[in-house]
Protein backbone atom coordinates (compact mmCIF):
# COMPACT_ATOMS: atom_id res chain seq x y z
CA UNK A 1 0.00 0.00 0.00
CA UNK A 2 1.32 3.55 -0.79
CA UNK A 3 2.42 5.76 2.00
CA UNK A 4 2.25 9.14 0.13
CA UNK A 5 -1.08 10.15 -0.50
CA UNK A 6 -2.17 12.06 -3.65
CA UNK A 7 -5.90 11.76 -3.75
CA UNK A 8 -7.06 12.43 -6.85
CA UNK A 9 -8.18 15.76 -7.32
CA UNK A 10 -8.22 17.44 -10.49
CA UNK A 11 -4.48 19.45 -10.78
CA UNK A 12 -1.70 19.24 -8.52
CA UNK A 13 -2.95 17.37 -5.58
CA UNK A 14 -1.75 17.71 -1.75
CA UNK A 15 1.47 15.42 -1.24
CA UNK A 16 1.76 14.04 2.59
CA UNK A 17 3.03 10.73 4.02
CA UNK A 18 2.72 9.25 7.54
CA UNK A 19 6.65 8.80 7.13
CA UNK A 20 7.15 13.09 7.63
CA UNK A 21 4.74 13.12 10.83
CA UNK A 22 7.22 15.82 12.73
CA UNK A 23 8.32 18.42 10.26
CA UNK A 24 4.36 18.35 9.00
CA UNK A 25 3.33 18.86 12.41
CA UNK A 26 5.82 21.10 13.13
CA UNK A 27 4.09 23.17 9.68
CA UNK A 28 1.08 22.59 11.25
CA UNK A 29 1.93 24.42 14.34
CA UNK A 30 2.89 27.58 12.06
CA UNK A 31 0.08 27.83 10.24
CA UNK A 32 -1.56 30.87 11.68
CA UNK A 33 -4.97 30.28 9.46
CA UNK A 34 -5.36 26.02 10.34
CA UNK A 35 -4.80 27.39 14.02
CA UNK A 36 -7.60 29.80 13.53
CA UNK A 37 -10.33 27.34 12.31
CA UNK A 38 -8.45 24.00 14.53
CA UNK A 39 -9.67 26.96 17.43
CA UNK A 40 -13.00 27.53 16.04
CA UNK A 41 -14.00 23.71 15.59
CA UNK A 42 -12.48 22.03 18.39
CA UNK A 43 -14.51 23.20 21.55
CA UNK A 44 -17.74 23.12 19.11
CA UNK A 45 -17.34 18.87 18.95
CA UNK A 46 -16.36 18.55 22.75
CA UNK A 47 -19.08 20.90 24.20
CA UNK A 48 -22.01 19.20 21.75
CA UNK A 49 -20.89 15.61 22.53
CA UNK A 50 -20.99 16.32 26.43
CA UNK A 51 -24.25 18.01 26.06
CA UNK A 52 -25.60 14.68 24.04
CA UNK A 53 -24.27 12.40 26.72
CA UNK A 54 -25.52 14.34 29.49
CA UNK A 55 -29.15 14.26 28.09
CA UNK A 56 -28.89 10.27 28.18
CA UNK A 57 -29.60 8.42 31.64
CA UNK A 58 -27.06 5.95 32.05
CA UNK A 59 -24.61 6.72 28.89
CA UNK A 60 -22.54 4.04 29.93
CA UNK A 61 -24.72 1.22 29.88
CA UNK A 62 -24.87 1.97 26.47
CA UNK A 63 -21.30 2.01 25.76
CA UNK A 64 -21.16 -1.25 27.36
CA UNK A 65 -24.12 -2.47 25.52
CA UNK A 66 -21.98 -1.38 22.00
CA UNK A 67 -18.99 -2.60 23.04
CA UNK A 68 -20.94 -6.61 23.45
CA UNK A 69 -21.91 -5.96 20.22
CA UNK A 70 -19.29 -5.16 18.41
CA UNK A 71 -17.13 -7.99 20.19
CA UNK A 72 -19.64 -10.43 19.34
CA UNK A 73 -20.02 -10.02 15.84
CA UNK A 74 -16.34 -9.87 15.53
CA UNK A 75 -16.46 -13.15 17.44
CA UNK A 76 -18.85 -14.42 14.68
CA UNK A 77 -17.29 -12.60 11.82
CA UNK A 78 -17.41 -15.19 9.30
CA UNK A 79 -20.86 -16.58 10.33
CA UNK A 80 -22.48 -13.11 10.10
CA UNK A 81 -20.53 -12.06 6.30
CA UNK A 82 -21.83 -15.23 5.04
CA UNK A 83 -25.45 -14.16 6.34
CA UNK A 84 -25.32 -10.64 4.66
CA UNK A 85 -23.98 -12.33 1.25
CA UNK A 86 -27.14 -14.58 1.21
CA UNK A 87 -29.52 -11.72 2.33
CA UNK A 88 -27.96 -8.80 -0.19
CA UNK A 89 -28.38 -11.78 -2.95
CA UNK A 90 -31.74 -12.81 -1.78
CA UNK A 91 -32.68 -8.88 -2.03
CA UNK A 92 -31.01 -8.64 -5.69
CA UNK A 93 -27.72 -7.31 -4.90
CA UNK A 94 -24.40 -8.83 -5.98
CA UNK A 95 -21.38 -9.38 -3.25
CA UNK A 96 -18.14 -8.67 -4.40
CA UNK A 97 -15.25 -9.76 -1.95
CA UNK A 98 -11.51 -7.79 -1.64
CA UNK A 99 -8.56 -8.58 -0.22
CA UNK A 100 -6.97 -5.31 -0.67
CA UNK A 101 -6.88 -1.85 -1.85
CA UNK A 102 -5.84 -2.92 -5.34
CA UNK A 103 -8.57 -5.69 -6.02
CA UNK A 104 -10.98 -3.22 -4.67
CA UNK A 105 -10.65 -0.64 -7.18
CA UNK A 106 -10.15 -2.82 -9.88
CA UNK A 107 -14.07 -4.55 -9.20
CA UNK A 108 -15.52 -0.92 -8.88
CA UNK A 109 -13.67 0.03 -11.97
CA UNK A 110 -14.99 -2.62 -13.67
CA UNK A 111 -18.58 -1.76 -12.61
CA UNK A 112 -18.65 1.40 -13.67
CA UNK A 113 -16.83 0.71 -17.17
CA UNK A 114 -19.52 -1.85 -17.57
CA UNK A 115 -22.36 1.32 -16.88
CA UNK A 116 -20.39 2.82 -19.24
CA UNK A 117 -20.32 5.46 -16.71
CA UNK A 118 -19.07 9.08 -17.42
CA UNK A 119 -20.01 10.98 -14.28
CA UNK A 120 -20.02 8.85 -10.46
CA UNK A 121 -20.95 10.62 -7.61
CA UNK A 122 -19.91 9.79 -3.92
CA UNK A 123 -20.89 10.29 -0.37
CA UNK A 124 -18.24 10.65 1.94
CA UNK A 125 -16.46 7.24 2.63
CA UNK A 126 -12.75 7.00 4.35
CA UNK A 127 -12.60 3.75 2.66
CA UNK A 128 -12.91 5.02 -0.47
CA UNK A 129 -9.85 6.97 0.35
CA UNK A 130 -8.28 4.20 2.15
CA UNK A 131 -8.41 2.51 -1.39
CA UNK A 132 -7.41 5.49 -3.51
CA UNK A 133 -10.43 5.41 -5.29
CA UNK A 134 -10.76 9.21 -7.22
CA UNK A 135 -7.65 8.62 -9.05
CA UNK A 136 -8.50 5.28 -10.61
CA UNK A 137 -11.81 6.21 -11.76
CA UNK A 138 -10.36 9.48 -12.95
CA UNK A 139 -7.67 8.12 -14.75
CA UNK A 140 -10.00 6.27 -16.48
CA UNK A 141 -11.80 9.17 -17.55
CA UNK A 142 -14.68 9.53 -15.39
CA UNK A 143 -15.56 12.78 -13.64
CA UNK A 144 -15.45 11.99 -10.02
CA UNK A 145 -17.79 14.32 -7.75
CA UNK A 146 -17.84 14.35 -3.62
CA UNK A 147 -21.24 15.37 -2.85
CA UNK A 148 -20.51 15.73 0.98
CA UNK A 149 -20.14 19.64 1.60
CA UNK A 150 -17.16 19.18 3.14
CA UNK A 151 -15.50 16.43 0.51
CA UNK A 152 -16.51 19.02 -2.33
CA UNK A 153 -14.58 21.85 -0.21
CA UNK A 154 -11.56 19.76 -0.51
CA UNK A 155 -12.14 18.57 -3.63
CA UNK A 156 -12.24 21.80 -5.33
CA UNK A 157 -8.94 22.72 -2.74
CA UNK A 158 -7.20 19.76 -4.02
CA UNK A 159 -6.89 18.35 -0.50
CA UNK A 160 -7.49 14.90 1.13
CA UNK A 161 -9.83 15.22 4.19
CA UNK A 162 -8.48 16.25 7.87
CA UNK A 163 -11.11 14.42 10.06
CA UNK A 164 -13.37 11.53 9.93
CA UNK A 165 -16.49 13.17 9.93
CA UNK A 166 -15.84 17.39 9.12
CA UNK A 167 -13.42 16.65 6.28
CA UNK A 168 -13.02 20.64 5.66
CA UNK A 169 -12.56 21.38 9.61
CA UNK A 170 -9.13 23.22 8.72
CA UNK A 171 -10.85 25.89 6.16
CA UNK A 172 -11.84 28.91 7.34
CA UNK A 173 -15.01 30.97 5.74
CA UNK A 174 -12.65 33.03 3.90
CA UNK A 175 -10.73 30.59 2.06
CA UNK A 176 -14.24 28.52 1.49
CA UNK A 177 -15.32 32.28 -0.13
CA UNK A 178 -12.57 32.28 -1.83
CA UNK A 179 -12.60 28.76 -3.83
CA UNK A 180 -16.06 29.02 -4.55
CA UNK A 181 -15.34 32.17 -6.19
CA UNK A 182 -12.30 30.48 -8.21
CA UNK A 183 -14.25 27.44 -9.33
CA UNK A 184 -17.92 29.05 -9.06
CA UNK A 185 -17.52 32.68 -10.98
CA UNK A 186 -14.29 32.31 -12.24
CA UNK A 187 -12.83 34.94 -9.86
CA UNK A 188 -15.69 38.02 -10.73
CA UNK A 189 -17.18 38.20 -7.40
CA UNK A 190 -16.10 41.45 -5.67
CA UNK A 191 -17.56 39.75 -2.05
CA UNK A 192 -14.89 37.67 -1.49
CA UNK A 193 -15.58 36.53 2.54
CA UNK A 194 -20.08 35.75 2.57
CA UNK A 195 -22.55 33.80 4.84
CA UNK A 196 -22.46 30.66 5.18
CA UNK A 197 -25.95 29.79 4.32
CA UNK A 198 -25.20 31.47 0.76
CA UNK A 199 -22.22 29.27 0.18
CA UNK A 200 -24.61 26.33 1.28
CA UNK A 201 -26.57 27.08 -1.00
CA UNK A 202 -24.67 28.33 -3.81
CA UNK A 203 -22.96 24.25 -3.40
CA UNK A 204 -26.33 23.00 -3.35
CA UNK A 205 -27.37 24.60 -6.74
CA UNK A 206 -24.12 23.61 -8.27
CA UNK A 207 -24.15 19.88 -7.62
CA UNK A 208 -28.11 19.42 -7.90
CA UNK A 209 -26.92 19.03 -11.66
CA UNK A 210 -24.39 16.23 -10.81
CA UNK A 211 -27.08 14.17 -8.72
CA UNK A 212 -29.15 14.38 -11.68
CA UNK A 213 -26.95 13.26 -14.40
CA UNK A 214 -24.59 10.82 -12.43
CA UNK A 215 -24.54 7.22 -13.95
CA UNK A 216 -23.41 5.61 -10.64
CA UNK A 217 -23.49 6.13 -7.27
CA UNK A 218 -20.80 5.64 -4.68
CA UNK A 219 -21.05 5.26 -1.14
CA UNK A 220 -19.92 4.00 2.19
CA UNK A 221 -21.38 2.08 4.93
CA UNK A 222 -21.73 2.63 8.87
CA UNK A 223 -22.93 -0.70 8.97
CA UNK A 224 -23.66 -3.96 7.38
CA UNK A 225 -26.75 -5.98 8.89
CA UNK A 226 -26.71 -9.78 8.34
CA UNK A 227 -30.24 -9.98 9.59
CA UNK A 228 -31.29 -8.21 6.12
CA UNK A 229 -28.89 -7.95 4.05
CA UNK A 230 -29.10 -4.19 4.55
CA UNK A 231 -26.33 -0.94 4.53
CA UNK A 232 -26.65 1.54 6.98
CA UNK A 233 -25.99 5.21 5.60
CA UNK A 234 -25.65 8.17 8.07
CA UNK A 235 -25.46 11.59 7.03
CA UNK A 236 -26.15 15.11 7.92
CA UNK A 237 -27.11 17.01 4.63
CA UNK A 238 -28.78 13.59 2.71
CA UNK A 239 -26.53 13.42 -0.24
CA UNK A 240 -25.76 9.95 0.75
CA UNK A 241 -29.41 9.19 -0.22
CA UNK A 242 -29.36 10.95 -3.51
CA UNK A 243 -26.28 9.68 -4.01
CA UNK A 244 -27.30 6.04 -4.06
CA UNK A 245 -31.25 6.48 -5.06
CA UNK A 246 -30.78 8.75 -8.66
CA UNK A 247 -28.13 7.08 -10.57
CA UNK A 248 -28.42 3.72 -12.31
CA UNK A 249 -26.19 1.56 -10.40
CA UNK A 250 -25.35 2.37 -6.71
CA UNK A 251 -21.95 0.61 -5.47
CA UNK A 252 -21.24 0.23 -1.71
CA UNK A 253 -17.94 -0.29 -0.39
CA UNK A 254 -17.47 -1.19 2.99
CA UNK A 255 -14.86 -2.98 5.80
CA UNK A 256 -16.01 -6.80 6.66
CA UNK A 257 -15.37 -5.47 10.38
CA UNK A 258 -18.42 -2.98 9.52
CA UNK A 259 -20.85 -6.14 10.06
CA UNK A 260 -23.58 -6.34 13.09
CA UNK A 261 -25.77 -9.35 13.76
CA UNK A 262 -28.98 -7.64 13.88
CA UNK A 263 -31.53 -4.45 13.09
CA UNK A 264 -31.42 -3.97 16.93
CA UNK A 265 -28.03 -4.46 17.10
CA UNK A 266 -27.94 -1.61 14.23
CA UNK A 267 -30.21 0.74 16.32
CA UNK A 268 -28.16 0.75 19.23
CA UNK A 269 -24.52 1.65 17.53
CA UNK A 270 -26.52 4.09 16.16
CA UNK A 271 -27.60 5.60 19.60
CA UNK A 272 -24.40 6.10 20.34
CA UNK A 273 -22.87 7.21 16.82
CA UNK A 274 -25.04 10.19 17.10
CA UNK A 275 -24.36 11.30 20.43
CA UNK A 276 -20.04 10.30 20.41
CA UNK A 277 -19.91 12.22 17.16
CA UNK A 278 -21.71 15.41 17.12
CA UNK A 279 -23.99 15.06 19.97
CA UNK A 280 -27.36 14.19 18.13
CA UNK A 281 -30.00 11.58 19.35
CA UNK A 282 -30.17 10.54 15.54
CA UNK A 283 -28.42 12.44 12.41
CA UNK A 284 -30.43 14.13 10.49
CA UNK A 285 -30.74 11.20 7.27
CA UNK A 286 -30.38 7.62 8.87
CA UNK A 287 -30.99 5.16 6.04
CA UNK A 288 -31.58 1.52 5.83
CA UNK A 289 -30.53 0.34 2.05
CA UNK A 290 -31.82 -2.98 1.21
CA UNK A 291 -30.40 -4.01 -2.02
CA UNK A 292 -31.77 -2.29 -5.80
CA UNK A 293 -35.28 -1.10 -6.84
CA UNK A 294 -37.75 -3.31 -6.34
CA UNK A 295 -40.90 -3.67 -8.83
CA UNK A 296 -43.54 -1.40 -6.63
CA UNK A 297 -40.44 1.44 -5.70
CA UNK A 298 -40.87 4.60 -7.07
CA UNK A 299 -37.16 5.37 -6.95
CA UNK A 300 -33.68 3.65 -6.62
CA UNK A 301 -31.12 2.11 -8.36
CA UNK A 302 -31.46 -0.46 -11.21
CA UNK A 303 -28.16 -2.24 -9.89
CA UNK A 304 -26.64 -2.81 -6.44
CA UNK A 305 -23.35 -4.05 -5.56
CA UNK A 306 -21.70 -4.55 -1.98
CA UNK A 307 -17.96 -4.70 -2.10
CA UNK A 308 -16.05 -6.02 1.19
CA UNK A 309 -12.89 -5.13 1.87
CA UNK A 310 -10.47 -7.14 3.74
CA UNK A 311 -7.28 -4.73 3.38
CA UNK A 312 -5.47 -6.00 6.53
CA UNK A 313 -8.86 -6.55 8.81
CA UNK A 314 -8.45 -10.31 9.21
CA UNK A 315 -5.12 -10.34 10.07
CA UNK A 316 -5.48 -7.99 13.15
CA UNK A 317 -8.93 -9.70 13.73
CA UNK A 318 -6.59 -12.37 14.85
CA UNK A 319 -3.80 -10.44 16.82
CA UNK A 320 -3.23 -8.01 19.62
CA UNK A 321 -4.94 -5.16 17.91
CA UNK A 322 -8.41 -7.08 17.63
CA UNK A 323 -10.40 -4.26 19.53
CA UNK A 324 -9.54 -1.95 17.02
CA UNK A 325 -12.10 -3.36 14.93
CA UNK A 326 -14.47 -2.19 17.46
CA UNK A 327 -14.37 1.12 16.16
CA UNK A 328 -17.50 2.87 14.79
CA UNK A 329 -15.71 5.99 13.11
CA UNK A 330 -17.49 8.74 14.99
CA UNK A 331 -14.28 10.66 15.42
CA UNK A 332 -14.84 11.28 19.19
CA UNK A 333 -11.15 10.09 19.99
CA UNK A 334 -9.82 13.08 17.55
CA UNK A 335 -12.03 15.67 18.95
CA UNK A 336 -10.62 14.75 22.50
CA UNK A 337 -6.92 14.52 21.64
CA UNK A 338 -4.50 17.25 22.78
CA UNK A 339 -2.22 16.49 19.57
CA UNK A 340 -4.88 16.26 17.01
CA UNK A 341 -6.17 19.49 18.62
CA UNK A 342 -2.95 21.16 17.95
CA UNK A 343 -1.83 19.97 14.14
CA UNK A 344 -5.51 19.00 12.72
CA UNK A 345 -5.32 15.45 10.48
CA UNK A 346 -2.89 16.37 7.80
CA UNK A 347 0.13 16.33 9.70
CA UNK A 348 -0.56 12.36 10.07
CA UNK A 349 -0.13 12.00 6.40
CA UNK A 350 -2.90 9.02 5.62
CA UNK A 351 -6.47 8.67 5.71
CA UNK A 352 -7.30 8.54 9.58
CA UNK A 353 -5.58 11.16 11.79
CA UNK A 354 -5.84 11.35 15.95
CA UNK A 355 -5.48 8.46 18.24
CA UNK A 356 -7.38 6.23 15.95
CA UNK A 357 -5.24 6.95 13.34
CA UNK A 358 -2.15 6.44 15.42
CA UNK A 359 -3.25 2.93 15.60
CA UNK A 360 -4.34 1.95 12.11
CA UNK A 361 -2.01 3.94 9.70
CA UNK A 362 0.93 1.72 11.26
CA UNK A 363 -1.19 -1.49 10.61
CA UNK A 364 -2.36 -0.60 7.24
CA UNK A 365 0.74 0.74 5.58
CA UNK A 366 3.59 -0.99 7.97
CA UNK A 367 4.58 -0.01 11.08
CA UNK A 368 8.45 1.27 9.93
CA UNK A 369 6.33 3.47 6.92
CA UNK A 370 4.64 5.18 10.17
CA UNK A 371 7.04 4.77 13.09
CA UNK A 372 5.92 8.36 14.57
CA UNK A 373 2.39 7.95 14.87
CA UNK A 374 2.54 5.78 17.98
CA UNK A 375 4.39 8.68 20.12
CA UNK A 376 2.10 11.46 18.68
CA UNK A 377 0.30 11.17 22.28
CA UNK A 378 0.60 12.25 25.50
CA UNK A 379 -0.74 8.49 26.82
CA UNK A 380 -3.46 11.48 28.64
CA UNK A 381 -6.04 8.51 28.25
CA UNK A 382 -8.84 10.92 27.47
CA UNK A 383 -9.39 9.15 23.89
CA UNK A 384 -10.61 5.72 25.72
CA UNK A 385 -13.19 7.46 28.14
CA UNK A 386 -14.79 9.22 25.38
CA UNK A 387 -14.88 5.88 23.05
CA UNK A 388 -18.79 4.64 22.46
CA UNK A 389 -17.56 1.10 22.02
CA UNK A 390 -14.07 1.46 24.77
CA UNK A 391 -11.42 0.67 22.78
CA UNK A 392 -8.11 0.86 25.09
CA UNK A 393 -6.58 2.71 21.99
CA UNK A 394 -3.55 3.83 24.91
CA UNK A 395 -3.14 0.64 25.51
CA UNK A 396 -2.84 0.01 21.62
CA UNK A 397 -0.49 2.62 21.23
CA UNK A 398 1.79 1.48 23.87
CA UNK A 399 2.04 -2.27 22.42
CA UNK A 400 2.98 -0.58 18.58
CA UNK A 401 5.62 0.83 21.11
CA UNK A 402 7.10 -2.10 22.16
CA UNK A 403 6.47 -3.64 18.56
CA UNK A 404 8.72 -1.04 17.17
CA UNK A 405 11.41 -1.41 19.82
CA UNK A 406 11.42 -5.56 19.11
CA UNK A 407 11.33 -5.05 15.39
CA UNK A 408 14.50 -2.56 15.79
CA UNK A 409 12.58 0.62 14.26
CA UNK A 410 13.55 3.08 16.49
CA UNK A 411 16.70 5.22 15.92
CA UNK A 412 20.17 4.29 17.52
CA UNK A 413 19.90 6.77 20.46
CA UNK A 414 16.32 6.31 21.47
CA UNK A 415 16.96 2.50 21.71
CA UNK A 416 19.85 3.03 23.73
CA UNK A 417 18.10 5.55 25.93
CA UNK A 418 15.50 2.65 26.71
CA UNK A 419 17.60 -0.06 27.30
CA UNK A 420 19.77 2.21 30.22
CA UNK A 421 16.05 2.90 31.32
CA UNK A 422 15.82 -0.67 31.22
CA UNK A 423 18.15 -1.82 33.09
CA UNK A 424 18.02 0.81 35.76
CA UNK A 425 14.74 0.01 36.42
CA UNK A 426 15.69 -3.22 37.35
CA UNK A 427 18.13 -2.62 39.57
CA UNK A 428 16.57 -0.98 42.42
CA UNK A 429 19.33 0.54 44.53
CA UNK A 430 21.18 1.95 41.14
CA UNK A 431 17.71 3.12 40.13
CA UNK A 432 17.31 5.17 43.63
CA UNK A 433 21.15 6.64 43.50
CA UNK A 434 20.41 7.84 40.14
CA UNK A 435 17.25 9.55 40.73
CA UNK A 436 18.86 11.27 43.68
CA UNK A 437 21.64 12.35 42.16
CA UNK A 438 19.78 13.38 38.38
CA UNK A 439 17.10 15.18 40.64
CA UNK A 440 19.91 16.93 43.03
CA UNK A 441 21.36 18.47 39.73
CA UNK A 442 18.23 19.40 37.97
CA UNK A 443 17.29 21.65 41.12
CA UNK A 444 20.82 22.98 40.99
CA UNK A 445 20.78 23.52 37.45
CA UNK A 446 17.00 25.52 37.59
CA UNK A 447 18.45 27.99 39.88
CA UNK A 448 16.23 30.54 41.21
CA UNK A 449 14.01 29.92 38.65
CA UNK A 450 13.22 26.25 39.08
CA UNK A 451 13.38 25.54 35.55
CA UNK A 452 15.47 24.56 32.71
CA UNK A 453 15.01 26.29 29.21
CA UNK A 454 17.36 24.08 27.74
CA UNK A 455 18.02 20.04 28.46
CA UNK A 456 20.15 17.57 27.70
CA UNK A 457 17.61 14.71 25.16
CA UNK A 458 14.73 16.76 26.45
CA UNK A 459 14.76 19.38 22.78
CA UNK A 460 11.36 18.27 22.20
CA UNK A 461 9.89 19.42 25.29
CA UNK A 462 12.38 22.27 25.82
CA UNK A 463 12.21 24.07 22.46
CA UNK A 464 8.36 25.28 23.19
CA UNK A 465 8.04 25.07 27.05
CA UNK A 466 10.64 25.35 30.07
CA UNK A 467 11.02 22.19 31.87
CA UNK A 468 10.16 22.60 36.01
CA UNK A 469 12.66 21.40 38.11
CA UNK A 470 12.79 19.00 40.66
CA UNK A 471 10.80 20.54 44.01
CA UNK A 472 10.71 18.79 47.31
CA UNK A 473 11.50 14.90 47.94
CA UNK A 474 11.46 12.72 45.44
CA UNK A 475 8.49 10.04 45.14
CA UNK A 476 9.93 7.47 46.49
CA UNK A 477 11.05 9.06 49.33
CA UNK A 478 7.60 10.82 49.69
CA UNK A 479 5.83 7.24 49.56
CA UNK A 480 8.76 5.80 51.79
CA UNK A 481 7.94 8.17 54.47
CA UNK A 482 4.32 7.71 54.32
CA UNK A 483 4.19 4.09 54.81
CA UNK A 484 6.36 4.58 57.66
CA UNK A 485 3.96 6.57 59.24
CA UNK A 486 1.24 4.02 58.55
CA UNK A 487 3.34 1.71 60.33
CA UNK A 488 3.79 3.55 63.74
CA UNK A 489 -0.30 4.90 63.57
Amino acid sequence: MPTDRALGRRGKAMQISPQEFKPQARAALKDATLQQALGRAKVGFTEKRRKGVEHFDDFEALRERGRRIRDHALNHMDEYLERLESMVQAAGGQVHWARDDAEARDIILGLCQQRQARRVTKSKSMITEEIALNPALERAGMDVVETDLGEYIIQLAKEPPSHIIGPAIHKTRQQISELFDTYHHQGALKAKLREIPELVTEAREVLRDKFLSADVGITGANFLVAETGSIVLVTNEGNADLTHTLPGMHISVAGIDKVVPTLEDATTLLRLLGRSATGQEMSCYTTFVTGPRRTDDPDGPEEFHLVLLDNGRSRMLSGPYRDMLRCIRCAACMNHCPVYGAIGGHAYGWVYPGPMGSVLTPLFVGLENARDLPHACTLNGRCATVCPVKIPLPDLLRQLRSDQFRQDIVDRRTRLGLRVWGYLARQPRLYSLATRVGSRLLRILGGRRGRLSRLPLAGGWTSGRDFPAPQGARFRDQWKKRQQQRRQA
